[in-house]
């Protein structure tokens, strides 16, 4: 009996030990991969991009969360650079009082940027989606990725997997409360999404294409 448990428990720490060297592995593959591709405000180029991709973050009420409206404020910034570009704005709208694109792209009109420039994709439930989304249904080739630079890895990362061209631009010049934790669940989410993007699943909505060279105002509710 005991020497079984010790062997169990040798097992058990094998398994433990494996599980975590697995995930410090593939994090760190996923972030030195995908560290050349990140830039800043300043030196990053539009030229031949198809459009800005702004990630939510949650939303108070009609209001941005303070991660969100620092990625929309980055996203307008890039936009004055190039107002030809475009912008899908991709985020959680499952629910009818919940609608975080919507704020999104209030925020942006308040700051310049005309509403048919602006496109939301309602159903970016997650970086996966929004980025598969991208791809399918507003038919990005090449885009540049607006989020905070630790969130920015993973979406890179997914976004080469799905075979489009991508740039990031951080958007974090704050610090935000309850970082370690999110540090934490990201660390998690890179293996998640590492996994998927090797089965390549459909999101969870698809739809009609649309382009980007009408107006973002047919992504209106």
């Amino acid at each position: 009996m005991k020497n079984n448990a010790l062997k169990m428990l040798k097992w058990l720490g094998i398994i433990l030990l494996f599980f975590i060297l697995t995930i410090l592995s593939l994090n760190i593959y996923i972030v030195g991969s995908n560290k050349s591709r990140i830039y800043n405000l300043e030196n990053v180029s539009l030229e031949n991009i198809d459009a800005i991709l702004v990630l939510g973050a949650g939303i108070r009420g009609k209001n941005p969360s303070p991660m969100l409206e620092d990625r929309l404020k980055a996203a307008i910034s890039l936009y004055e650079k190039n107002n030809n570009i475009k912008m899908i704005m991709s985020g959680d709208h499952k629910r009818d009082d919940y609608n975080e694109v919507q704020v999104m792209k209030n925020y942006a009109i308040k700051n310049g940027v005309p509403s048919e420039h602006v496109f939301m994709d309602h159903a970016g439930f997650s970086s996966y989606e929004s980025l598969y989304r991208a791809k399918e249904i507003f038919g990005v080739k090449k885009i540049v990725i607006v989020t905070q630079k630790y969130h920015l890895y993973r979406a890179l990362y997914i976004a080469k997997k799905l075979g489009l061209e991508a740039y990031g631009v951080a958007s974090n010049p704050r610090n935000y409360a309850g970082q370690t934790k999110r540090e934490i669940r990201e660390s998690l989410a890179r293996i998640k999404d590492f996994f998927k993007c090797i089965l390549k699943p459909e999101p969870t909505y698809l739809g009609k294409a649309i382009s980007l060279s009408a107006s973002g105002d047919l992504t209106n509710d």
